[in-house]
């Protein structure tokens, strides 16, 4: 049976640990794919252009929107987010499971076009843990780290949406769930209905030729 490759939305609170989750996920397993997006924000201190983001000029970011060569954008903290088509349709043809790393607004949007999608939202154990880990990374100020709790708040509204709730308290055992989630959907016998039928029907001919 040919593997399909699944399309799959990591979301989470900022803070959640899904850029360091999804590193992990892609250096012990070859079948995934992440996919880049693109992003008006400037780079961080060791940050690269195609890999963490495509860093755009806002006019750039807006001339993709007007090509529609974007699957989905959203606007957050003052800047803008979003998924090039090319790279997901690309990925999915080779048979990688290709991974959007993107906001719940985002998630919600491609869920509509592709109602197959594997939503995955990754939370800390605690709100006293994600704070601690807000200020633990030493890289915005204190009122930086107060907008983005108050809009986990927001984005807490939308975990309901998903089809599974990651809490990533163990990096490494985190992981392995994740892996695990993703297995287990490409069992799912609505992902199989070729397969079925295809089985069905080879067991109809092998029945009628022993004549049962």
């Amino acid at each position: 049976m040919e593997k399909k490759g699944l399309l799959l939305v990591v979301s989470g609170f900022s803070g959640a640990g899904k850029g360091t989750l999804m590193k992990e996920l892609l250096d012990h397993y070859d079948n995934y794919a992440l996919s880049v997006s693109a992003t008006t924000r400037a780079p961080r201190e060791g940050e690269l252009y195609g890999r963490e983001y495509f860093f755009l000029k806002r006019e750039e970011f807006l001339r993709l929107i007007e090509e529609d060569a974007l699957y989905e954008y959203a606007e957050y903290a003052g800047n803008y987010y979003g998924t090039p088509r090319q790279y997901v349709d690309e990925k999915l043809a080779e048979g990688l499971d290709v991974i959007l790393e993107i906001e719940v607004q985002g998630a919600e949007k491609i869920k509509k076009q592709f109602p197959d999608t594997v939503l995955i939202f990754v939370t800390p154990p605690s709100a006293d843990e994600l704070k601690r880990r807000l200020v633990g990374r030493g890289t915005e100020t204190a009122e930086k780290i107060d907008k983005r709790l108050k809009r986990a708040v927001e984005e807490a509204k939308y975990m309901p949406f998903y089809d599974y709730i990651l809490v990533n308290d163990d990096l490494a055992e985190s992981t392995v769930r994740l892996h695990d989630i993703i297995s287990s959907e490409h069992a799912v016998s609505a992902r199989n209905r070729d397969f079925i039928l295809q089985i069905t029907d080879e067991l109809k001919i092998v029945t009628n030729e022993k004549g049962e």
